[in-house]
This record gives C-alpha cells, sequence and structure tokens, in this order.
C-alpha cells in the first residue's frame, strides 16, 4: 500500500502551487547524519555524482566536505534514485540537511511513490523527520517522513500568497 495516493496529493506536486523545486529538509542534523546519507546513498545502488565548483570527484567524508572554509566553490551531491528522477543536495551546515527535488519530474502515482520511497529512506536511516515545504515556504511543512509512523504523512497545506 502506497504511503500517499495521488489524487490526495496532486496539489502538492503542482509546481505552479509549490513553485518546481520545493524545500525538503532534516534539521537538527550533524555531521553524522551527513555521513549516514553519504553512506546510504553509496550503499543503495543510486546513480549519484559530487561537484566541487561543477567538476565531477570522489565523495569525501561529510567532515571534509562540512569542513571547507567560507568562500570556498559551491558542492553537489547529485543523486538520481529512479532513471529520470533527480535529488540535489547542497552540503553547507551539518546543521541541517537539505536538498531540492523537481516536482516535475515527480508526476503521478509513481512519482509520488519515488518521493516517499526516497524520504522513508533517508528517515529511516537518520531515525528524524524529513518535511517538505512549498519553494521559500519554510516552516509550513506540507509532508514528510514521519519517524514514529514509520512512512510519509501529509503534515498540512501550502500557504497560498
Amino acid at each position: 500500500m502506497p504511503d500517499l495516493l495521488w489524487d490526495d496529493v496532486k496539489g502538492l506536486f503542482d509546481p505552479d502551487l509549490m513553485g518546481a523545486l520545493p524545500d525538503v529538509s532534516v534539521e537538527d542534523a550533524s555531521v553524522e547524519d551527513w555521513q549516514a546519507v553519504f553512506d546510504l546513498v553509496r550503499l543503495t545502488g543510486w546513480t549519484w555524482e559530487y561537484s566541487v565548483g561543477g567538476v565531477a570527484g570522489p565523495l569525501p567524508s561529510a567532515m571534509e566536505v562540512l569542513s571547507r572554509p567560507a568562500g570556498a566553490e559551491t558542492v553537489d551531491l547529485r543523486v538520481w534514485p529512479v532513471p529520470g528522477v533527480l535529488v540535489i543536495f547542497r552540503p553547507m551546515s551539518a546543521d541541517e540537511i537539505d536538498f531540492d527535488v523537481d516536482l516535475r519530474e515527480l508526476q503521478g502515482q509513481a512519482g509520488v511513490d519515488t518521493l516517499c520511497g526516497f524520504l522513508a529512506a533517508i528517515g529511516r536511516r537518520l531515525g528524524k523527520p524529513v518535511v517538505m515545504t512549498a519553494e521559500g515556504d519554510y516552516g509550513n511543512p506540507v509532508l514528510g517522513f514521519a519517524p514514529a509512523a514509520g512512512r510519509v504523512v501529509l503534515l498540512g497545506e501550502p500557504r497560498l500568497s
């Protein structure tokens, strides 16, 4: 049984309502949590690419990535949990794990299932909530992985400006 049904959540997957790149995050994170995400990416068989300033290279430890000096080149960890669906992590702070998904790649029940599976994999690995908000609407989560429930659940409706 899917965590969420497309007919119940299709408005939350509408790029015009939510923004094409909603904000997904894990708060109260640590270097160890980032390392757990890096390890998960390596172990799952997902396709991934790590780059510094747009130049691809091997994925270092989370400690190395997060201890880079201020003003250093931008770091991206691009992950494809399934072909055609890109998730971009931008490790900037140990305190929060944040990443982008493109709602245009997550349409229909297959898209909902892909997102729910990815959020659940991260949340289970960390034992922490993973929440999604409309693009730029921090603090108003609409869905996310709830550790107590062991699945992705609805958390609210996006605020319309």
